[in-house]
């Protein structure tokens, strides 16, 4: 019993060390949330290049009013495309845009399973920009289910048209085409309205991305650029490409969001499934 009172003493200043270093480690961990806060502050604050801009101002406020609807659960009319059973039912993968999550493509994914086609969503939530472990884990998804299916369509919205198309760059055996919407592939990578918000939410300069490549460099498997001059995110001639880049593009009438949203948008999906190209 002589020694309760110093094991006693031993164990509180035990607890209190434990306490110290978990306070220091909490202090350490807000500096380096500041400056991180800080360093992505400053990309996003990085001035546009000269000659080099996104869609203008209204456009830009027709895809604000867009979100805004899109948060609050406004019912949108959508209309009611006839969907035709596919002649050629594929295993079909939707890569979101940035900050989207794969149920913003719902309604291409109704459509695709309508026609006939097995639709995948990514597989890895919130697109939050490129990141080399998604970037291995898509590869890995998609050269599995190409074992056990056969090629793999890729349909990618914006940035997950990027990811789209370096997937079949890296592995054209998989791939059996490649369907980007509205997706900034041509051209100068700030030629848009959300490199500043990309560079905050990556952490990296869009011209610099962890995963190495010329976006703007043909996939070596059918590839197909949907476009619209109304996109008030992505400047029409990034997302339509030039020859050379892209096997075929075809415009639209819808803006940045309509790109999932529309029925038309999920027709012309279809559509460019069944097409040779």
């Amino acid at each position: 019993m002589n020694g309760f009172p110093i094991v006693f003493q031993s164990f509180g200043q035990d607890i209190m060390a434990r306490g110290v270093n978990l306070w220091r480690e909490a202090g350490r961990s807000a500096v380096a949330a500041r400056e991180e806060f800080s360093r992505r502050t400053a990309l996003a604050r990085q001035p546009a290049p000269e000659g080099v801009s996104g869609p203008p101002l209204r456009l830009v406020l027709g895809e604000v009013g867009a979100v805004t609807r899109a948060v609050s659960r406004i019912p949108q009319p959508r209309g009611k495309a006839p969907i035709q059973p596919s002649t050629r039912p594929r295993h079909v993968m939707l890569l979101p845009g940035l900050c989207a999550h794969p149920d913003r493509m719902r309604p291409i994914h109704d459509a695709l399973a309508a026609a006939g086609h097995t639709p995948h969503d990514w597989g890895l939530g919130f697109n939050l920009g490129a990141n080399p472990e998604h970037f291995a884990y898509l590869l890995n998804r998609v050269g599995n289910m190409a074992r056990r299916n056969g090629p793999v369509a890729l349909v990618g919205w914006s940035l997950g048209g990027i990811y789209a198309r370096e997937i079949a760059k890296h592995m054209p055996d998989a791939v059996d085409r490649v369907i980007t919407m509205g997706s900034p592939f041509s051209g100068d990578r700030r030629a848009n309205n959300g490199w500043r918000a990309y560079q905050f939410i990556a952490g990296h300069p869009v011209d610099e991305p962890p995963i190495p490549g010329d976006f703007a460099v043909k996939p070596p498997v059918p590839t197909i650029a949907l476009w619209s001059a109304r996109d008030g995110v992505v400047s029409p001639r990034s997302a339509a490409g030039w020859p050379g880049e892209r096997d075929a593009a075809m415009p639209l009438r819808c803006n940045h969001m309509g790109f999932v949203r529309k029925p038309e948008a999920a027709a012309a999906v279809l559509a460019w499934l069944e097409a040779e190209v």
